[in-house]
Parts: structure tokens; sequence; C-alpha cells
């Protein structure tokens, strides 16, 4: 069962359950729950409660995320065959538990209990079209699917890996534009590839929430959990129940380009000090998000913060502060992995057309990744895909998941360009090996198959995905 769920009450109140995999180890998993509520207009059609207006209308200030109060006394069981419990963990005083004492690289499912009932177990109500005209909430014919597989041992030997990048799709999908169908076509291209193409993660590029989606995200866009159910939990639900999403702080997350900092929101609802500064061996320490994550004995992800360091005068950016580079430095000169892979918001190389290469990136990362023998960086923040090969690494753009700019960038040269697109997608990476083939996904096809996106050379040729990045090549 899930909590009161009618509109016929005196209020006329919708409260919609949420369940968000938080994180996944080879021995543990992270699990979270929450709920958004909605109350009915004069019209007949649903809008979110506001966080300032929950305290009055529900009697809560949270919806979700670590510092979200209780919903009731709550216990997560892990399932396995046979439905059978091998792990559980309770709590009475917030949304969220680790459960641990999970076998590496199997199959579980999950549920949550709450209060004796299991949470989010009825169908669920997302924000739809409606035949009326624009986007409504409604019952929408789909349930919680909720499983996932455990990471190898860090110390294995890592098996083929598939994983997606995301960059720039906090546009929002509650207001009836353009925007919100693009960023709902990429979430149905992630739902697709979790539940039929064993995707095990997800990294975020950056821009998880922008300011003012049409008025229906305000001034602080980004800053209240009402503003994350339409950029993050409501298009992704049926994915972050099943895999974890890895982000990177964007320049609209923090204070760079607006006039509020959403670290304390973005930190809050993915967790950061419960998944990342557990102990410093994994992160560097706050603020600034730097972490890196050991998929296997032979795949290490590293997240750099590039936005500005709004806490001392004399470092620009997060990644030139003394505390960070240090860690850095131990990051990239540490133990050897056959794959290391930063991933940052801002790119080292861009074609444009808004923004140019990095000097700074350049100057305090580029040895690191030559220590490490980085081969493949990832990035957002230019609203297209770009790909560039420089000193034989292979640089890519993908910041077009929910915003977009078709434009045509004009510094292929200087940015080492070898192919560009200006489409809608999000990145496919298949790591086997010693070859990692990268395909930008557009959209799905009639009969449900993934549509590759194509590209274009600098002189206007035709390129196929993927595009692969050898080891050694």
């Amino acid at each position: 069962m899930s909590p009161s769920r009618t509109a016929e009450t005196r209020t006329a109140l919708h409260c919609e359950p949420f369940v968000h995999l938080v994180d996944v180890a080879h021995d543990r998993a992270l699990i979270a729950w929450g709920a958004f509520f909605f109350e009915q207009t004069p019209h007949g059609r649903w809008d979110i409660v506001d966080d300032e207006s929950l305290p009055a209308k529900v009697g809560r200030r949270t919806c979700i995320g670590s510092s979200a109060e209780p919903f009731g006394s709550a216990t997560v069981q892990v399932l396995g065959p046979g439905d059978a419990v091998v792990a559980e963990a309770s709590t009475a005083d917030r949304t969220w538990v680790w459960v641990e004492g999970l076998e590496p690289d199997i199959d579980y499912r999950y549920r949550v209990i709450v209060d004796g009932r299991d949470w989010a177990a009825d169908e669920l109500w997302d924000w739809v079209p409606v035949a009326r005209g624009g986007y409504d909430l409604e019952p929408a014919g789909r349930r919680y699917d909720l499983r996932f597989r455990t990471w190898p041992h860090p110390d294995a030997p890592t098996p083929p890996l598939r994983f997606v990048a995301m960059g720039d799709y906090g546009v929002g999908m509650r207001s009836d534009a353009e925007s919100s169908r693009r960023q709902q076509r990429i979430a149905d291209v992630l739902d697709r590839l979790v539940s039929q193409h064993d995707v095990r993660f997800a990294l975020s590029l950056g821009d998880n929430v922008y300011q003012g989606e049409q008025g229906r995200v305000d001034q602080e866009g980004g800053g209240e959990d009402d503003d994350w159910y339409s950029s993050f939990f409501q298009p992704y639900r049926l994915a972050i129940a099943r895999v974890p999403i890895f982000p990177a702080i964007g320049n609209h997350d923090s204070a760079d380009s607006e006039g509020s900092d959403d670290r304390a929101q973005m930190e809050d609802n993915f967790h950061v000090r419960e998944r990342f500064h557990h102990g410093l061996e994994t992160a560097s320490v706050m603020p600034g998000l730097f972490y890196r994550l050991r998929y296997g004995a032979d795949v290490e992800l590293v997240c750099l913060d590039t936005s500005l360091d709004s806490e001392q005068e004399e470092i620009h950016r997060y990644f030139q502060a003394p505390k960070h580079r240090e860690w850095l430095r131990g990051t990239f000169g540490g133990e050897s992995r056959r794959w290391v892979i930063p991933f940052s918001h801002h790119p080292v190389y861009t074609a444009g057309p808004d923004h140019e290469n990095d000097e700074e990136m350049l100057e305090a990362l580029q040895p690191l990744f030559d220590i490490a023998g980085v081969r493949l960086v990832l990035a957002g923040h230019e609203h297209n895909f770009q790909v560039s090969h420089v000193h034989g690494r292979t640089y890519v753009v993908s910041g077009a998941s929910g915003q977009l700019d078709e434009r045509v960038p004009g510094g292929f040269a200087a940015a080492h360009t070898t192919a560009w697109s200006g489409q809608a997608h999000l990145l496919l990476i298949d790591i086997a090996g010693s070859e990692a083939r990268l395909t930008p996904v557009a959209g799905l096809l009639p009969d449900g198959r993934l549509h590759p996106m194509t590209a274009l050379t600098p002189r206007n040729e035709l390129v196929e995905p993927p595009f692969v990045v050898a080891l050694g090549g």
C-alpha cells in the first residue's frame, strides 16, 4: 500500500510516493523514499505544493532527500531467490538506509515498508500530456519494478560495463514546451536502457535544475524539493529506482549563473554526504564536489568540480584550491587503473558556439590526466555533442539531454574537433577490456528500439556511431 493518494478530501490533496536507489556498491545499497504533494486548482488541474506551503497544507517541511523527516517507521528488505529476505535495515527517524551484507555482482529485488505497508506499491500518478491540452497529474498505468544489481568486487577484473552520461538535462517537464518534451524523450531512452539494456548507472554532467522553467520553477531554480520534482524525480522516476545517478555540479546548480546557490539542495537530494563522505578515501573535503568511483579493478570514474570557488577570494575555481589539488594529485597519481575517466560540467576542449577551450582546466588538470594515462574525458555545458582528439586522448561534450543549441560551432580547429551534432541525446558508453564504445542516442524508434544519433565532421561529412576509444590506440 501507499500513503493516502485520494483527491477526494477536504483539502483536495494528492500524495505521490517515490523510491530512489541512491547508490550501489559491491556489498551494499543506499535506498531512499519520499513523496510529493499536489493540490487541485479551481480549474480541476493539479499543482505541486510548494515547499513553503508544506507546513500549513501537509504538516511537513520536506518531501525527499537525506534531511527529510520520516513518513513513519520504515524497513527496507532486499530479496534474493524465491523472494527470501537476504538483508534488511530499519529506521524511524529518516527516509533512507544503507542495506549491507550483499554479495558482489548479484541481481536483487527490494521493497520499502513504512508503518507495515509497502511504499509506492500502487499505480503511479505521473505528470503526463492530457486530452484537454498541456500536462497534468494522472494515473499513468505504470508501477515500480524495484530491483538492482550490485557492483563487482573492487579487486575483481571488471566485467563488460554499460553506463550512460547525461548533461544539462534539468529544464523540467511541467510546462507545455518543447524543452519539456525533449527532456521526457531522453528520459524515455534512459528508462529503456535501464530496463532492457543492462545499464548499471548514470553520470550527471551538471546543470541538474535550471532557473525559470517558463514560470514553473521559481527564482531559486533548484533550491527547493518542488523544483526537483519537475527536473529529476518525475522524468527519471523508474530509472532512479533501479540504478544510481552520480552527479557533477554545473554553473546552474550553483551561484555561477543564477542568483542563488543550490549546492545544499543538490547535496541533500543526491545524498552527497552519505555517499561520498563516509570516509575521505573516496572524496575530497567539502565544499566542492570531488569524488571517485571504482567499478571492479579496472575502471575508476573521477568527478571534478569545475565551478567557481565562492569560499576563497584568491581561488577562482574549486579545482585550483590547495585542499582539492592535493586530493587530485593523489587520485590521478595513485594506484594504476586500466580506465580512469574524469567527468565534469565544464569541458576542457569545446568548439562552441557559446564557449571556448578552458585554459584554467588545461593548466591544472591536463598534466594529471597525463600521469594517470587518461584516454577518455566527459563533460557537458555546451548544449550539443562534440568529440575532440588531443594527444591520444578523447574529449567528449554531451550537454544536450534537455537544453539544446542547434547552431554550428565556430571553433573546430582550436578544439581539435572531429565530430559534432546539434541534437538532443544521452551518451551510452560500453567498456569491455581495452575498448570503449560511445553511442549518442537521440530517442526511440516506433518499435521501441534505440535510435542512435549520427554526427558530422567539421567538413560536413556524416559520422555514424559508435565512436571507439582504445587503450594504447
